[in-house]
């Protein structure tokens, strides 16, 4: 490595987050900074860190796409034998992070995860590239295969399968939806004085608090 990490710095600039000028709804405050993350960010818009635990209590991260957002909560899609499919299973709360570098802006999600309706999965199966969908038929992802030969000729085997046929969800593949019972805004701005709105959901209502930098 030939940069010394500890020295890099960077000066985060951005409008004030005052209180008066966000909506009462976390949910509508998200939706309006996704939009503009996603003309901002271009395809990266939608990438989020989930964090999970397992039945230890050790977390686990990694890097997923958004694909639904609306009044009940957060949805992407995975298998669900994956590790966190199954960490999903025994503990089934989550969270986000969304960071958006030229927005200077994060926003942190938690709350209690469920599956989608089977409905909603097939709807939005329906939707996915071709390729996509042989490849939530191809291996259970997270499980040791021999090499990458494996994966190709078993992709080979699904497309002879399936060769003019619409190609069905698998059972073992669909969304989960993030209910969030915490949503928090993040704002940089110069000298570290960021600017941080939290929303907690309490009795049925949210409540909004500014929190230190």
């Amino acid at each position: 490595m030939t940069r010394k990490i500890a020295d890099i710095r960077r000066d985060y600039e951005g409008g004030q987050l005052e209180e008066s000028s966000t909506p009462d709804s976390p949910m509508t405050m998200f939706e309006e900074w996704l939009t503009l993350a996603l003309d901002a960010e271009g395809d990266d818009g939608n990438a989020m860190t989930l964090a999970t635990a397992d039945s230890q209590g050790r977390p686990h991260a990694r890097l997923v796409l958004l694909k639904g957002v609306d009044d009940q909560g957060l949805t992407f899609y995975t298998n669900y034998h994956s590790h966190k499919g199954s960490e999903l299973t025994n503990v089934p709360h989550a969270a986000l992070v969304f960071w958006w570098p030229s927005l200077s802006r994060q926003v942190r999600v938690e709350g209690r995860v469920e599956q989608v309706p089977p409905k909603e999965s097939d709807d939005y199966f329906a939707t996915r590239p071709r390729g996509s969908q042989l490849g939530a038929w191809v291996a259970t992802q997270s499980v040791v295969i021999p090499n990458r030969t494996w994966l190709e000729e078993r992709e080979q085997r699904f497309e002879r399968a399936y060769e003019g046929q619409t190609i069905p969800r698998p059972i073992h593949w669909g969304g989960y939806r993030v209910i969030p019972d915490m949503i928090e805004f993040w704002q940089g701005q110069p000298s570290r004085l960021h600017d941080r709105l939290r929303f907690e959901r309490r009795d049925g209502s949210w409540h909004r608090f500014r929190l230190a930098p």
